[in-house]
């Protein structure tokens, strides 16, 4: 399964961004989104390295909540009890946060 994650861009150098989503940063690129006035601070849908669509608040913070129900279901699945504290500040925010996993992009410089 391939998904995409929401993340603001921090800075944009050419066709390439820095971009950010809960706490990680990532570069991207900004090519298939050339036709877009894309700024400092715009959400974007990263996938694998590309910035594929320009995205509203709303449908960020959407897809972020989905994300974080996935996160809950696989936790419960595992036998983990997710933090109801984690969940609750999550939608108490108005820009995306980042499922915390054991992923290797906590530590890798990977792109996203």
């Amino acid at each position: 399964m391939c998904l995409g994650v929401p993340m603001r861009i921090m800075e944009i150098d050419g066709f390439s961004a820095r971009c950010e989503a809960r706490g990680i940063e990532r570069k991207a690129s900004l090519f298939l989104l050339q036709h877009e006035d894309l700024q400092v601070g715009d959400l974007v849908m990263i996938h694998v390295g590309n910035a594929i669509q320009k995205m509203t608040e709303e449908d960020a913070q959407s897809a972020w909540d989905l994300y974080d129900e996935i996160l809950a279901a696989e936790m419960v699945g595992a036998g983990q009890a997710p933090d109801s504290s984690e969940s609750s500040r999550a939608s108490k925010q108005s820009r995306p946060r980042a499922p915390s996993t054991s992923a290797p992009e906590s530590g890798a410089k990977t792109n996203a």
